[in-house]
This record gives structure tokens, C-alpha cells and sequence, in this order.
């Protein structure tokens, strides 16, 4: 790899301005200065140092969020503020995007990463990866509700849902209102809210609770993100 490509995938400037630290004679490998920048590197061997301080290189990087409600699913936007927002200036990079996305107004797991072969394995219609939704629901959910949704359900314009997995936790009948956790191995546009509104009830509240093989960290307090595990990468990418 060319050194000033392994800079600049570091983030530390774009290819022109990390050719210029290069130049400046403020980068070493293996603790020689090295002024060229067309100079190859092997960046699991090599040692590149900053101004002394050496630079590791990680190619992909993965995160957890705990969405907040009221911020998109978006890497920019002009009016409405992003889950990319939410970095700081030290672990934000251009490359950076959401794995698929949940409603604004949504809250829960969200994985943040640059690795585009894992986004496409956990949001192909192939793989089947569910998706798991805590939601609290005005009205009374029933075992009819369960076999329905089990059985695979029309939602309004007409489109087919897959079989989802619905679980009844908790139903208050004096305040009408329930707790469910659906399972999903889809992604259709405000699907859960569709699903539920298909048989007479509404969402008042929504939280991603789990995807693929990896749950929400009940210690990330809403609205933080966290550099996620070997062990959790692991989980995501278990079939």
C-alpha cells in the first residue's frame, strides 16, 4: 500500500494534505523518515509513526449506537440532525455510514461501520437476518394477532409481509395498551408500525432490540455509541 493512501485511510487528511505531512519530513516508517509518498508500506508489518506518534492501521470499524428518537438514519442531512452526528470529532470519518435504518422516531441498536460486505450480508432479502423490536402498542394484542402475523400478512398497498415471530409480554386491558417483541426478517418502510396498525392497533413506542446474533447493550445509555468487541463482531457475522 502506498503510504500516503495508508494516511489518508487513517483519516489523517486527504491525499493531498497528507502528501504534504509526508514531505515535511514529519513521517517515519520503521523509524527512518520517509519523504516520498508513492513509498509502499505493508500496513501489517510496517511501523508509521506522526510526528513520533505511531499510526495503527485498522481497515474497517465498527460501532454501536443506542439511537435517540428525533435524529435520521442518514450520514448528512441539511435539516434534520444524523446518527453521525452523534460522533465525536475524534472517531468521526467520511467513510462511515448506518447499517439499514430505523425511523426517526425509533429508537435502539444501530451498528455504524465502513465495512460495506457486512451492511450487504445484515440487510439482504437472502440472508434472513432478523431484526428483534420491543414496542408498546395502543391496544389489546391477542393470540389471533400472534397467528397472524406468524402466517405471513398483507399490509396496506398491498404487500405481502413475511412470517414474523410476535410475543405478547405484558397486556393491560384497563389502560388498553400492550407490550410486544417482534422478530422480522425484513425490512419493509415503517414495517412493524404497518404490521401492527394491519390489525387494528397503533405503535406509540419502538426500540431495536437485537440484530442477527448481537442485542443492545443495556449499559449504552440512549443516544451513546461504542467501538463494538472482537466477540460482537463475531456475532454479526455468525450465520
Amino acid at each position: 500500500m502506498r503510504l500516503d493512501k495508508y494516511l489518508a485511510d487513517m483519516d489523517l487528511g486527504s491525499r493531498k494534505e497528507v502528501k504534504q505531512l509526508i514531505k515535511s519530513n514529519r513521517v517515519t516508517v520503521n523509524g527512518k523518515v520517509e519523504a516520498s509518498d508513492k513509498f509502499h508500506v505493508n500496513e501489517q508489518e510496517d511501523q508509521v509513526a506522526l510526528d513520533g506518534e505511531e499510526i495503527v492501521y485498522q481497515k474497517y470499524f465498527y460501532y454501536i449506537l443506542n439511537k435517540p428518537a428525533g435524529v435520521i438514519s442518514a450520514t448528512v442531512d441539511n435539516f434534520e440532525a444524523t446518527t453521525l452526528d452523534i460522533f465525536s470529532d475524534q472517531d468521526f470519518r467520511d467513510d462511515l455510514f448506518p447499517v439499514g435504518r430505523l425511523d426517526k422516531d425509533t429508537e435502539g441498536l444501530l451498528i455504524i461501520t465502513n465495512d460495506g460486505a457486512l451492511s450487504h450480508r445484515l440487510l439482504s432479502p437472502k440472508k434472513h437476518v432478523e431484526k428483534e423490536y420491543l414496542a408498546t402498542v395502543e391496544g389489546v394484542m391477542t393470540q389471533e394477532d400472534v397467528e397472524r402475523f406468524a402466517s405471513g400478512m398483507k399490509i396496506d398497498g398491498d404487500e405481502i409481509c413475511l412470517p414474523a415471530e410476535l410475543k405478547i409480554d405484558q397486556v393491560d386491558e384497563t389502560n388498553n395498551e400492550s407490550t410486544i417483541r417482534l422478530v422480522l426478517q425484513e425490512g419493509k418502510f415503517h414495517q412493524v408500525k404497518r404490521m401492527v396498525h394491519a390489525v387494528g392497533k397503533e405503535v406509540t413506542y419502538l426500540q431495536r432490540i437485537r440484530m442477527g446474533h448481537l442485542y443492545l447493550d443495556e449499559q449504552l445509555d440512549l443516544g451513546s455509541y461504542r467501538e463494538l468487541t472482537e466477540e460482537e463482531i463475531a456475532l454479526l457475522e455468525k450465520k
